[in-house]
């Protein structure tokens, strides 16, 4: 008997993911040969299987007889796959669970190893650990919290050591939950409560996608039920899936007449700043070409030029040329981890280091590009400070003609403005800064802090 298309489909992005250090939503993203059911379940298992990953091999080292580290690949990604749905999908009988991990090796041509597979399996199914979110709930230390929480230690650790051990756990918990889909949509009036106007709503019933307000935007929306992606305006470049936090970044950067988004790939924020600036000349810069092709193929974005440049070393002979930026640079991601699991198995403390560096180059490279009396927002999705407040102190060192703006006013104006919906404006500040907190905060971990030119 085949192997499910679903099941299939999670084994072979899971072997990418830990073979080819891709990530699985970019790889589920391209997957078309699945119905909308197999894709929902495909991107279930490949999502829980990344979240509980470290706690999935803990429960499959107690029953078996080889390390797991030593296995082959295709062996360890079936059992993983297979224990998931033991754990965590109780819709799935436990034979089906079982008897597709088998089919999967032998399909991978490891058919020697189906025996084992099913034997450690079966084991396991007999004795299933208890609820997992509830043990990140009860968990009374460091580490007892990153093993029940499936995070490494030393990310758990920073995150006590900054933000206290209930809002560490607070994070832990959002992490290994769906997150909540946010989109933005550039076509319609989307500034009232009400979700649409009469017409697109029912386009959207039509094609059984339902939304809701935002919970931080008002011009944001939730998806509660249907597939976006397959929707015309998202296909069109009307509509784009980005987090309620990451949406206030842009919406931070306000209106200009000449504008630059460095790193501006996939090209959200490049969009919303093409919506509200319609008139204005926009450059977005990005490091690797064929990301700068998939910009270029956004619509309707005839006002922005996309040039290929590393952001480090920006290609512009004419300095302060723009009075608004956007330097929303590569980071370790560490607030989105919800969404893209696989980060937390990659990242090492040592890394930090590295981005920071990286990070301090293209803001002082963003910085001399930018006017005088003119404004440039620095953004993150990261939670650590190497990434965040210690880039701005970096960057800013000895360079009097630019000073921090306190984004305290700014978030007023939103609000005042209708934009933002969220009411404790206070909780999203720390300091000048922007700084969202996955599960606190209805979104993910995002830092933003304005630097103005004087």
């Amino acid at each position: 008997m085949a192997v499910s298309p679903a099941r299939s489909i999670a084994f072979e992005i899971l072997l990418r993911v830990e073979r080819e250090d891709s990530y699985a939503t970019e790889l589920l993203h391209s997957v078309v040969k699945l119905s909308s059911r197999d894709h929902g379940l495909a991107t279930e298992l490949v999502m829980g299987v990344l979240r509980w990953q470290s706690l999935l091999d803990q429960g499959l080292a107690i029953a078996s007889s080889q390390k797991i580290a030593r296995l082959d690949d295709e062996v360890r990604t079936a059992l993983r796959l297979g224990l998931y749905q033991l754990q965590f999908l109780s819709r799935v009988p436990a034979r089906a669970a079982i008897f597709e991990s088998v089919e999967l090796v032998k399909a991978a041509r490891k058919r020697s190893a189906a025996s084992f597979v099913n034997a450690v399996l079966r084991a396991i199914s007999k004795t299933l650990p208890e609820d997992a979110l509830a043990s990140i709930k009860t968990a009374p230390d460091l580490i007892t919290l990153a093993q029940n929480a499936a995070h490494p230690t030393w990310l758990v650790e920073r995150w006590i050591q900054r933000y206290g051990l209930e809002t560490a756990r607070t994070i832990c918990i959002h992490d290994q939950t769906v997150p909540d889909t946010a989109v933005v949509i550039h076509d319609i009036d989307v500034h009232d409560v009400a979700v649409h106007d009469a017409d697109a709503e029912a386009g959207l019933a039509a094609a059984g996608v339902q939304l809701a307000p935002g919970a931080l935007l008002r011009s944001a929306r939730r998806v509660l039920a249907g597939d976006v992606a397959a929707m015309p305006a998202y296909k069109a470049g009307r509509m784009f899936i980005q987090d309620e936090a990451s949406q206030l970044v842009a919406l931070l950067v306000g209106r200009g007449e000449n504008l630059l988004d460095c790193c501006a790939a996939p090209g959200g924020k490049t969009a919303s700043l093409a919506w509200r600036n319609p008139h204005a000349k926009i450059v977005a810069t990005e490091l690797h070409p064929h990301r700068a092709r998939l910009l270029r193929n956004l619509h309707p974005l005839t006002n922005v030029q996309v040039v290929v440049a590393d952001a480090r070393r920006l290609p512009f002979s004419s300095p302060g040329r723009f009075d608004r930026v956007l330097a929303d640079v590569p980071c370790s991601g560490t607030g989105t981890l919800a969404r893209n699991p696989e980060i937390k198995w990659r990242l090492k403390a040592d890394d930090l280091y590295d981005l920071h560096l990286r990070q301090v180059a293209i803001l002082k490279s963003a910085l001399a590009h930018l006017a005088v009396g003119g404004r440039l927002v620095y953004s993150t999705c990261s939670l650590e400070r190497e990434e965040n407040e210690a880039v701005v102190e970096a960057a800013l060192d000895g360079a009097k003609q630019f000073k921090v703006i306190d984004l305290n006013r700014e978030m007023e104006r939103l609000r005042l403005g209708n934009e933002l919906c969220w009411k404790d404006i206070d909780s999203l500040l720390t300091g000048p800064y922007l700084r969202t907190i996955p599960g606190v905060h209805p979104c993910g971990g995002f830092f933003a802090a304005m630097i103005e030119r004087g």
